[in-house]
């Protein structure tokens, strides 16, 4: 396979692995937007987190919320666990990498916020760890998966959402979270805010 062609692959890949994410994953990504929207009228917020590519997502969809995303609209509370070098570096040192999120989720964490976890293979101790830190708190769960779902989805209450991406390729199953990303901050604007 020559040079063009690898690049004509991935596209098609991505395009496919977006197909049958399509065919399973609306329904899933409809729920979550709704329990986005409920705990943003009832006054609290969503934490973010994730590793890599991951942390990158969760800072995305953060901005999204506290800025915009395609129009004009009051700001959104939601928090990036990845952000603080201080914080997470601190945490790290003193105690342990796993810990880096759930220690700021039990700083941070209220009834009533949502936990949304972002992970290919759902498989991170420090994003199990803050699973287990956000249910303590009595906070909702969304995780945005991959693969087969990992440990994460094993620590999933009934309460919470898992949404999984249908791929085994790390890239491809990276792609399609962004766009579930950009479908839940389009979803959260339509229902709080009405038609653009």
């Amino acid at each position: 396979m020559n040079s063009l062609e690898r690049i004509r692959y991935n596209f098609q890949a991505s395009i496919e692995t977006k197909q049958k994410a399509l065919e399973t994953l609306p329904e899933m990504i409809q729920a979550a937007g709704e329990a986005m929207v409920t705990a943003l009228l009832d006054g609290h917020k969503i934490l973010c987190c994730g590793n890599g590519g991951s942390a990158a997502d969760s800072q995305h969809f953060s901005a999204e919320m506290l800025n915009r995303f395609e129009r004009e609209r009051p700001s959104l509370p939601a928090i990036a666990l990845t952000t603080d070098t201080s914080t997470l570096t601190s945490i790290a040192n003193d105690y342990h990498y796993n810990e880096i999120f759930s220690k700021q989720i039990r700083a941070l964490g209220q009834t009533g916020d949502i936990l949304l976890a972002i992970s290919t293979s759902g498989n991170s101790s420090n994003l199990i760890q803050a699973i287990e830190a956000a249910h303590d708190r009595g906070m909702k769960i969304i995780a945005i998966t991959g693969k087969e779902g990992g440990e994460m989805a094993s620590q999933l209450h009934m309460e919470d959402i898992e949404i999984r991406v249908p791929s085994t390729s790390t890239p491809r199953i990276q792609e399609t979270h962004i766009l579930i990303i950009h479908s839940l901050c389009d979803f959260i604007d339509h229902h709080l805010f009405g038609e653009s």
